[in-house]
């Protein structure tokens, strides 16, 4: 990487021209990047600079009240320095250990809060610390002035009134990503986190971290080349409503965002700074995130899930019909039981609809007598749980179903990251954690660093995932997505994105379907994605009679590791392809995909340091261009080699 030098100037928004200035400099453990502080009296600029380019400046500020005082402008009457080194345990991650190294400086202000900046080889980050009297927060201002209308690629929230703004607070962060310059975005359209801004070779990927208890971020355009931060107000007034009854709907909002105790961390605000491959495998996300609040983590148990939701509960060759019904989870519990994987869910249905009341079980299910049965056949059960009627009754459900022998929920249907919901987040993982019990996320936004201070949550939604194939059709592409995603969204953290898809389509055969759907792409893409996408909890999404058709590539599938101890990205281009590699004690795997354009990949694996490795393959067959299932599979030895992926194809490598 090129150095990087990066100029904050902290300056008032509103101030007067004689205010003494004031100059520090905070440098990257490296030296290749450089921030250059100058302050003045009264608020927050920082300018941004990359080898005397100036990529942004960034307005920010705060606008809060403590009792009956309003405050706007921000004082300055000490600074302080660290240099953080250490090594922090990352279970259930990419990677079993992190370092965290990083040079530190805090402004602290007055009226009892500070602004700590930190440098990180990977990039930049700062949060306020509110230390002073309870009060509320008005207004975070982040505003991103980049000085040439730099070309981005974000996710716009995908509900959308032009007479409505408030309606793109209401979301389930969902969507396709839009690569425009800036001035060429819709200016009244907001964008959630992760984003990509492209500056040549180099990358900046915006999000937060240790987002609890606050308001998410996002970022509109302005046609002056701006991006403009936004919260979503704090709820005034809720209905119960939304999908079966399970969410609660904002009817009306306070005048500010936030309210603020004697003590509290803002989330970071962070730029990611790197080549693509480097952004893709940047851990800033994570090492922000709070510690960890779960002293014993002895019984959290990553792992596969069959899933009975994409595939509809659709079941052959049986006796009974299939359905929400004790016949066909035993069906499902059998056939994990038989490969191995972890974990049996039971998605929406069990519960009676539109109760929003977990003990409402109907009666085709006899739960306790399910629960048993996957213990007997070493299988745990997942619960899925809407927003509402988990939190309405939240330490009875968690309290009753543990002593039950259920090992965790999927709560889904939050569609909001306002206070009040990201409070929730932090309740549901604490109460989980007192009762052993694993979170997954739906619903929901990014990790934000959560992962690492609730290491029982181990999966987050926030992702256009597999789900959408059931009834999206070619105009969404997929294949594009899926190679942006990896530099993206999972630079934020873990996602469940829900493959496995054993019907594949080619995009002349792809076709959404509702009772048996099928993935874009081919079968060895599906199967890349274990690789390529980080999910410590990894859904089997299609039908145990698809996979039962073909048992050892279901073997294979649910054989692989979904947490590891080292993490590479060899190769890649955002939107383009990706190769990834992953080691799981002496074993490597390597996972590749591309978007529909066919390509040669040329792989190098003596980097690995494996000798002479025993290589099982996964590729696309000679017809996967027209029959998304085909692939081959083999046993060879290399340390160098061409693999032609397919339009919309990928590749495995299993290495000993």
């Amino acid at each position: 990487m090129k150095r990087l030098l990066l100029l904050f100037t902290i300056m008032a928004m509103v101030f007067q021209v004689t205010a003494q200035m004031r100059f520090y400099n905070l440098e990257s453990p490296d030296g290749r990047l450089t921030a250059e502080i100058t302050t003045l009296d009264g608020g927050l600029y920082c300018c941004t600079a990359l080898n005397e380019t100036l990529l942004t400046r960034t307005l920010i500020g705060l606008d809060y009240t403590q009792g009956d005082k309003e405050y706007h402008n921000l004082s300055v009457h000490k600074t302080s320095r660290r240099t953080i080194d250490e090594t922090i345990a990352s279970p259930f991650c990419r990677q079993t250990s992190m370092n965290n190294h990083c040079n530190e400086l805090t402004l602290h202000l007055k009226e009892g809060l500070s602004v700590v900046f930190r440098a990180y080889n990977e990039g930049l980050a700062y949060r306020f610390v509110w230390e002073g009297k309870p009060g509320r927060v008005v207004k975070e201002v982040v505003n991103h002035d980049f000085i040439n209308d730099r070309t981005v690629t974000v996710p716009y929230v995908i509900s959308f009134d032009s007479t409505r703004h408030e309606i793109q607070y209401s979301t389930s962060f969902e969507n396709h990503y839009t690569t425009k310059p800036i001035s060429q975005l819709d200016t009244r359209r907001l964008c959630f986190l992760p984003l990509m801004v492209h500056c040549g070779d180099v990358k900046l990927c915006l999000t937060e971290s240790s987002l609890c208890d606050y308001p998410g971020l996002y970022l509109h355009s302005t046609k002056e080349g701006e991006l403009v931060g936004e919260h979503a107000p704090l709820p005034k007034r809720v209905e119960q409503g939304g999908h079966n009854n399970l969410q609660q709907l904002v009817k009306e909002r306070e005048d500010y965002i936030a309210k603020m105790d004697k003590s509290k961390h803002f989330p970071w605000r962070i730029m990611m700074v790197g080549s693509a491959t480097e952004i893709a495998m940047n851990n800033m996300s994570y090492l922000l995130g709070e510690p960890s609040k779960v002293q014993d983590i002895s019984w959290i148990k990553p792992g596969k899930v069959a899933w009975d939701w994409w595939n509809n509960w659709n079941i052959g060759g049986v006796d009974f019909v299939a359905g929400i019904n004790n016949d066909t989870y035993k069906h499902y519990i059998d056939f994990a039981s038989r490969y191995g994987i972890e974990y049996v869910i039971l998605d929406e249905g069990w519960a009676v609809n539109g109760k929003a009341d977990l003990f409402q079980v109907v009666p085709e299910i006899d739960l306790p007598m399910l629960v048993n049965y996957a213990t007997e056949r070493n299988v745990g059960i997942i619960l899925w749980a809407g927003y509402y009627a988990f939190d309405r009754d939240m330490e009875h459900v968690c309290q009753h179903y543990s002593e039950m022998g259920v090992k965790g929920f999927k709560v889904d249907f939050m569609d909001r990251d306002d206070q009040i919901v990201t409070d929730f987040y932090r309740r549901t993982a604490a109460m989980c954690a007192k009762y052993h019990l694993v979170v997954d996320f739906h619903g929901a936004f990014k990790p934000a660093g959560f992962n690492r201070t609730y290491p029982n949550v181990l999966n987050f939604e926030g992702v256009f995932g597999l789900e959408q194939m059931r009834w999206a059709g070619l105009e969404w592409n997929q294949m594009r997505y899926d190679c942006e995603i990896p530099f993206i969204r999972q630079a934020a953290g873990p996602m469940d994105y829900t493959q496995g898809a054993m019907l594949n389509g080619c995009r002349n055969s792809f076709r959404p379907c509702w009772n048996e759907p099928m993935s874009q792409g081919t079968r060895c893409h599906q199967l890349a994605l274990y690789i390529v996408l980080e999910s410590p909890l990894n859904m089997l999404c299609d039908s145990p009679t698809n996979y039962d058709k073909e048992p050892d590539y279901t073997r294979f599938v649910a054989s692989l590791p979904t947490v590891w101890d080292e993490t590479r990205v060899l190769q890649g281009e955002v939107g383009e392809y990706i190769v990834t590699a992953r080691r799981k004690g002496d074993t490597w795997y390597i996972g590749g995909i591309t978007n529909w354009t066919p390509r040669d990949i040329d792989l190098d694996i003596s980097s690995l340091g494996i000798a002479n490795p025993t290589i099982e393959i996964f590729n696309d067959g000679a017809n996967a261009h027209r029959k998304g299932s085909d692939y081959n599979y083999g046993v060879v030895t290399f340390q160098r080699a061409k693999v032609h992926l397919a339009p919309g194809g990928g590749f495995v490598m299993k290495i000993n």
